[in-house]
């Protein structure tokens, strides 16, 4: 309720679709769906639940600053977010 309060209270609409829907929000499940193809189904058993955590803190490392993506030009997101910041602290401010 909080979250949704916020939301309204930010003019924001959120994105909800039914449960079990996918269509809403079809970048994430693009993610979720590389995740497992990239990292969880690449071993058939998994020795314990940390193991899977310390993976996926290593492949969401890799996916942020090593993986190429395509919607990108074919740069990392931390190379796309550095040149967006650097650009916006060399715009003109105006007065």
């Amino acid at each position: 309720m909080a979250y949704s309060d916020a939301l309204i209270t930010a003019g924001v609409s959120a994105s909800v679709g039914t449960v079990g829907d996918s269509y809403d929000n079809a970048l994430a499940e693009t993610v979720n769906g590389l995740y497992k193809a990239e990292l969880i189904h690449s071993k058939r058993v998994w020795e314990s639940t940390e193991t899977v955590e310390l993976a996926t803190m290593g492949w969401v490392h890799w996916w942020n600053t090593a993986r190429l993506h395509e919607a990108l030009g074919y740069h990392t997101p931390v190379e796309v977010e550095a040149a967006y910041t650097h650009d916006q602290d060399s715009a003109p401010v105006a007065s």
